[in-house]
């Protein structure tokens, strides 16, 4: 592994034992350069709870950009609250909070999703 991406995951885990400790279910984000994944794991990591990404048919986006990862962000945040889930904690798997990150997050928001 490279040394971006073991510094990328050493900030992953910081996170996710912070998010652990409230007991809260998490909003788990992972980009690669041709997609965006989202999904929400329960409170203690044992399941999934909603999943969205580039990939889902009814998206009708293509390509790991803003706009798609805005639209990933509304259809979780849909997912999420039709679950019964309208409050996550946000682990943004050690990406640093700008462009798509930061789009699929505000994206979520305005859908609904606190966090």
């Amino acid at each position: 592994m490279n040394t971006k991406n073991l510094k990328r995951l050493k900030r992953a885990k910081k996170t996710r034992i912070k998010l652990r400790t409230l007991g809260l279910p998490s909003l788990s984000v992972h980009k690669t350069g041709q997609h965006i994944y989202a999904q929400i794991i329960s409170g203690n990591g044992d399941k999934t709870l909603a999943a969205a990404s580039t990939l889902d048919k009814g998206l009708k986006v293509s390509g790991a950009n803003i706009e798609s990862a805005q639209a990933v962000g509304a259809a979780i945040a849909k997912k999420a609250i039709d679950a019964g889930i309208e409050e996550v904690g946000f682990d943004r798997s050690g990406y640093l909070y700008h462009g798509k990150i930061k789009a699929l997050a505000d994206a979520a928001r305005e859908a609904g999703l606190k966090f």
